[in-house]
């Protein structure tokens, strides 16, 4: 035991007896200095925390070890203080030498770990599926260690006997989805954190169809993960490339060919070219959107402030497109350019915000609902025009639950299936590996190379044909060879409703008010209130295991006629399939309201989903309709927040 081993569980024992440190910090900390795999500079890191007696960064730090669940994981990667020693030395853009240190943190321990545990189950599912090398793609974001996480995890899939690919550059997530059935690779990684702030990172794994992993798969590989002994960890800090490989330039300009198949009126988009201003916010949609965007034919006017990769999104607070702010500089942009729309993807181009201009030569932001709900009804629309939708009943669109329940009601209005999922992309990519299954079982053959219109009868004939898919976070899907949201082809078939609805003279706010009058009004809010740390985290589940115990049967004034435990009550899903189950609560009440509640799976955060509905059989009664519901969901938020400040 080294002396800087000694120091520091004195610390940790003189911190207990002075009851400034949580037991499970002091446990997690004491089982990684029990391992010995810790780096010099992690051990100055953790004196120095100790030194300056910041016991609520260390308990942030280890109250848990940072949970490897069934997508991945997410977490801080620079502190809320950052030691000189993780400092060290940091680049131009600011990033430190050094991740945290901490079970709770991403950085290249949990990273070495999580890898580790991946490939020991890709081996294990490989020997029990006919063998051969367990081959790995991986892509990654501009955050700060995003490029050394992936180098880290390609070194040690190799030197661990496995094949690895990565990208010369930050890549997208739906890209390194579609890369993984390109490449005929058993699994992928990409390293992101989304449209977390600039201090978090993260790690999300694809099996071999391309899309997040679900049961069995999910829970083999935590059971890998957990598996593995931190001693091991410390043998592969060091990135060794030498066995690494390239994905090839084929498989890139295959992903941008796939995205072809978004289109459904290629002639409406070349007769009436929109305008359009585009911002990648600094991040992966910068890598590819222009060029994939000037491939079929459009110009976009680049917001240049925000094209240059940058882990600290300079220019913006967070860089989430479901935040008005985020898009301010494109808006001003738009408004300058005389453009007709802004569209804006998040740090991975997953995620695509949008604003028109208002026939007042305004701006008006689109929420993720607003823009499904179009797309979903365009494409619907242009696909039984185009005669691809022949069996309504055997087509289908994939939407989330906290997903509003407009598109439940357009795709009801075409005889459409509308599958609801649980939150999470994952969810929606895996029901698509298994109408492909039901394809290829029937057919007997690989479909997958099938022109699409040949694939959508036979998917039509045998299985299901997969329409649209979305989720409220600003999440879109309109094929099936990527298994997970996909911003870049997002942008794409948006651009392609703009050109049609300019070819019918028609706006966009005209558009959607001809869905509602069809549909019904319907508005929806999503609150999302934070707790960070050890303390925020045992209220968030207080309140969802008080709501998981005893039901609420009232909120404000108005009473519940309808409530659904997602892991208690047997719950089947438009395809008969029973739902997984999982700490959701959805709620139907008495006035024509309804919300659902969930903890986040990647933010430390309870999430609350109101939605509002109200009838208008015309353009004059709208106006009411969207008052009305309004004013029934702004009391809801009230109630439900209220509800969750008691605990």
């Amino acid at each position: 035991m080294t002396d800087k081993t000694n120091r520091l569980k004195k610390f940790l024992t003189d911190a207990e007896r002075q009851g400034k440190i949580l037991d499970s910090s002091a446990r997690n900390l004491e089982s990684w200095l029990d391992e010995d795999f810790l780096p010099e500079w992690a051990m100055d890191s953790l004196i120095e925390l100790f030194s300056e007696c910041q016991y609520e960064e260390i308990n942030d730090r280890f109250f848990k070890p940072l949970a490897f669940g069934t997508g991945g994981m997410r977490g801080r990667t620079i502190g809320k203080v950052c030691t000189r020693a993780e400092l060290g030395n940091p680049s131009p853009l600011g990033t430190p030498e050094h991740a945290a240190a901490g079970a709770n943190n991403m950085n290249d321990f949990t990273v070495v770990r999580a890898t580790m545990g991946l490939l020991n189950y890709c081996k294990q599912w490989k020997s029990q599926n006919g063998g051969g090398t367990p081959r790995l793609a991986i892509a990654y974001d501009v955050r700060h260690f995003s490029k050394r996480f992936c180098h880290l995890a390609a070194s040690l899939w190799t030197r661990l006997g496995g094949e690895a690919f990565i990208f010369d550059s930050p890549r997208s997530t739906p890209q390194l989805s579609f890369t993984v059935r390109k490449l005929g690779a058993d699994a992928g990684i990409v390293i992101t954190a989304s449209h977390n702030p600039s201090h978090d990172n993260g790690y999300k794994v694809y099996f071999n169809d391309g899309a997040q992993v679900i049961s069995p798969h999910a829970e083999g590989i935590v059971e890998a993960v957990s598996k593995v002994p931190w001693k091991l960890v410390g043998e592969f800090l060091e990135a060794d490339l030498s066995g690494v490989k390239q994905v090839p330039k084929e498989a890139e300009d295959a992903y941008v060919k796939s995205i072809e198949n978004c289109v459904i009126d290629k002639d409406v988009m070349a007769g009436n070219k929109p305008k359009i201003v585009f911002t990648p916010v600094h991040g992966t949609g910068g890598a590819l959107c222009p060029s994939i965007m000037r491939h079929f034919g459009l110009d976009p006017v680049l917001v240049e402030e925000q094209m240059n990769f940058d882990p600290r999104f300079p220019t913006v607070k967070q860089p989430n497109p479901e935040y008005p702010e985020t898009l301010s500089m494109g808006i001003a942009k738009m408004l300058e350019s005389g453009a007709e729309c802004l569209v804006a993807t998040d740090p991975d181009a997953d995620r695509m915000g949008a604003a028109i201009r208002t026939k007042d030569g305004g701006a008006k932001l689109l929420t993720g609902n607003v823009i499904g709900s179009l797309l979903t009804e365009y494409r619907i629309s242009q696909m039984e025009r185009k005669s691809l939708i022949k069996n309504p009943e055997r087509c289908a669109i994939i939407k989330t639950f906290v997903t509003t329940p407009l598109q439940d009601r357009i795709a009801q209005s075409h005889r459409l299936k509308c599958v609801n999922t649980l939150t999470g992309f994952k969810w929606i990519g895996g029901r698509l590996t298994l109408y492909e299954k039901l394809l290829e079982e029937a057919e007997k053959r690989d479909c997958s190379s099938l022109p699409y219109a040949e694939r959508a009868d036979l998917l039509q004939k045998h299985s299901t044909f997969f329409v649209f898919g979305g989720e409220e976070s600003y999440g879109y899907l309109g094929t099936d060879s990527v298994r997970d949201k996909d911003a870049n082809a997002a942008v794409i078939m948006f651009s392609e409703m703009l050109a049609w609805l300019k070819s019918q003279n028609k706006s966009v706010e005209e558009y959607l008010d001809e869905i509602y009058i069809k549909c019904g009004y319907h508005l929806e809010e999503l609150k999302s209130i934070y707790r960070e740390g050890a303390a925020g985290a045992a209220q968030i589940q207080n309140f969802l295991n008080a709501l998981d115990e005893n039901p609420l049967s009232q909120v404000g004034s108005a009473k519940v006629i309808k409530s659904l435990n997602f892991a208690r009550d047997k719950i089947l899903d438009a395809d008969g399939i029973e739902m997984p189950k999982e700490k959701f609560f959805l709620y139907d009440l008495e006035n024509g309201c309804r919300f659902a509640v969930r903890g986040s799976g990647t933010e430390p955060k309870i999430k609350f989903y109101a939605f509002a509905f109200e009838r208008a059989e015309n353009r004059s009664e709208l106006d009411a309709a969207k008052k009305g519901a309004k004013e029934k969901l702004d009391a809801l938020l009230a109630s439900l927040e209220e509800n969750f400040e008691k605990f």
